[in-house]
């Protein structure tokens, strides 16, 4: 049996998956956490234009997607391109106990961070139990 092998194959499949490709877009970095009562995440989109930022939420699946452009123009000559440039993206999915009617997004230094509260449903909560008079308990929520 004899095998072909391409050396740059491997060089080719690590820099589309670290830079992404227009069919496969680069992965964000995140960072997520729960605070008291609210989720948050975190992610780094440094160098990016605010308004080129998309954040979607369809069935509880949460999207990030951001594009990152090289200065373009008649004098502009490019010396060195070292950053990754193009589209971002992340998916997170979210649990049921999170009210994403209420997500709230902002962006500084370079980070998206997003809060959604942690709905009523999903907080703890008391529950009162009375007696009455023949020695059983009733439980009432």
């Amino acid at each position: 049996m004899l095998m072909r092998t391409d050396p740059f194959r491997e060089i080719d499949r690590l820099t589309e998956q670290f830079f992404g490709t227009t069919a496969r877009p680069a992965v964000t970095h995140l960072d997520a956490y729960r605070d008291g009562d609210y989720f948050y995440a975190a992610f780094d989109l440094p160098g990016v234009d605010p308004d080129s930022i998309d954040c979607t939420v369809e069935r509880n699946v949460l999207t990030v997607r951001a594009e990152r452009r090289r200065p373009a123009g008649d004098n502009v000559e490019l010396v060195a391109a070292e950053r990754p440039m193009g589209t971002f993206t992340r998916q997170l999915f979210l649990g049921d106990t999170l009210d994403t009617d209420k997500l709230e997004a902002g962006y500084e230094n370079g980070v998206l961070t997003l809060r959604i509260p942690i709905s009523e449903r999903a907080k703890p909560r008391r529950i009162a139990v009375t007696a009455n008079g023949n020695g059983r308990r009733e439980i009432s929520a």
